[in-house]
């Protein structure tokens, strides 16, 4: 499914006001797993409190155990410190990486902002050989804006 079918999906998804923020992040995450084939683990992680951590707050996809990330560890914990988009080709010629599944071969991690400041960030991981292009990193952008409404 491409992009541009997906965001009229997500807004619709963010804008029921019925489900709670975490059920509606959930539902998100299901559906870019469903929908895009190179998206093999979708999760959104938040900074935890007052804390130099990131916490996980809902996925899908394998089993993780990496549900609290310091700042600077991985790329998530980077992305926490940069405030910048991450593309990662091949995770393994990364050397701060975070294995959470041997069959992960590219990441992709896009911060999301609330009023200027980073509290949070999409994560996904594919199986697949550097699948990332721009459109992926324009489309994640757009899902974090919105997600940044119902914060």
């Amino acid at each position: 499914m491409l992009f541009e079918d997906l965001r009229p999906q997500v807004t619709h998804i963010l804008e029921n006001n019925d489900e709670s923020v975490t059920d509606r992040l959930y539902m998100i995450c299901k559906l870019l797993k469903d929908n895009i084939d190179h998206y093999d683990w979708v999760g959104f992680y938040f900074k935890n409190e007052d804390k130099e951590e990131l916490k996980l707050r809902t996925y899908v996809g394998e089993k993780t155990d990496h549900d609290i990330i310091p700042f600077g560890k991985g790329i998530c914990g980077q992305v926490a410190i940069s405030n910048k988009n991450f593309v990662v080709p091949d995770v393994q010629a990364q050397s701060n990486y975070i294995a959470c599944s041997l069959t992960v071969k590219s990441e992709i991690v896009i911060p999301l902002f609330k009023n200027g400041e980073n509290i949070g960030q999409i994560d996904i991981d594919s199986e697949s050989s550097d699948p990332f292009t721009e459109k992926d990193e324009r489309f994640l952008e757009f899902v974090n804006q919105e997600v940044a409404k119902i914060l």
